[in-house]
């Protein structure tokens, strides 16, 4: 860390400036917490990821089996921020006109009216995500990557701050449907939530057990401060050296390097896009934030590639009958490519 420091202090802008305005901003992140707090016990590392994908306006994909608060979660959040919000429970009877909206024929006039769906809001909790077929996942794409969504022949952009958090089970196969590969990748971050400790557990059954009434939220943050901070977060210094090392990751995935990684041969079938690369950047300079820093580490990179990368690696048939998993393969390349 002592050598990171010395070389930030060799910058042309300096990051004392950007870490003064990230202890002016810090409070935002810190009542977010603190409300999100008041309903759900532990969980640290998904509460700190949706701060990520809120820092940066990068989608998150939570996935986990049912009961560990992700709905609630993703609820607790948006109900602290001051802005709108919409809850779509997929099913696999939807059509994209539930999502998305469509045009509405008024007999009077003979014309038609543009009713828009529950897309147009600004965080956007999609439930079971995978319950809903292609057509229906398909009419996300457009809202997820260019932030606008087109109804007949009327395009209308969708407002900032503009995010999908959703969440899947990733055991149940009845009346699910497999992501296709185009929607997981405009997912910047695929979360695995797991169970709570020992502790957190009986603290749940200690505040939820006895029958108490969940505390209702009230919003302590609003948009613009949000987008302010988005601000700052852009401005987080990130050195060549870091580049290079965030790079170095993403094209492991491919092969592509001049030192391969040992033990790939045969595990890979595709690998990251440079959307991953973008995203690591993204992430990594988000976590910096969060840690009131105002330059990237390789840790910073190193905490955020999992998340980054799991769910746009596909594994070969062979790895899958080896019983690898993409957190196998991701960890190997992180343990694997030079740290700068």
């Amino acid at each position: 860390m002592a050598s990171w420091r010395k070389v930030v202090k060799t910058m042309s802008t300096s990051t004392s400036q950007i870490e003064d305005q990230i202890v002016r901003h810090a409070k935002t992140m810190d009542n977010l917490v603190s409300t999100v707090g008041r309903v759900l016990v532990g969980q640290e590392a998904m509460v700190s990821r949706l701060l990520v994908g809120l820092l940066t306006g990068g989608h998150v994909l939570l996935e986990g089996v049912p009961g560990l608060a992700k709905t609630l979660t993703v609820k607790s959040l948006a109900a602290a921020i001051k802005t709108r919000f919409s809850r779509i429970q997929f099913t696999p009877d939807m059509l994209p006109a539930d999502v998305i909206g469509t045009e509405v024929f008024n007999p009077k006039d003979a014309t038609y009216s543009v009713k828009k769906g529950p897309i147009f809001s600004n965080l956007v909790l999609a439930d079971e995500i995978n319950r809903a077929p292609a057509k229906v996942q398909a009419a996300l794409l457009e809202a997820m990557q260019e932030r606008q969504c087109t109804i007949g022949l009327q395009t209308f952009s969708l407002q900032e701050p503009f995010l999908v958090l959703a969440t899947q089970n990733p055991i149940e196969q009845e009346g699910t449907y497999p992501l296709p590969e185009a929607q997981v990748d405009r997912f910047m971050l695929k979360v695995h939530v797991d169970y709570p400790t020992l502790d957190e557990e009986r603290k749940v059954v200690d505040r939820m057990g006895g029958g108490k009434m969940i505390p209702e939220i009230e919003p302590t943050t609003t948009p613009e401060e949000i987008l302010a901070a988005r601000e700052v977060v852009d401005k987080i210094w990130v050195d060549e050296k870091v580049r290079d090392y965030i790079v170095d990751l993403v094209r492991s995935t491919r092969g592509l390097n001049e030192n391969p990684v040992p033990g790939l041969d045969g595990l890979i079938e595709t690998g990251a896009s440079p959307r991953a690369s973008i995203f690591l950047v993204k992430a990594a300079k988000a976590n910096a934030f969060l840690q009131s820093r105002g330059y990237v580490t390789p840790h910073d990179v190193k905490t955020l590639a999992p998340d980054v990368l799991r769910h746009r690696l596909v594994l070969t048939y062979e790895a899958e009958a080896e019983g690898k998993t993409p957190d196998d393969v991701i960890r190997r390349i992180l343990d694997n490519v030079p740290v700068p």
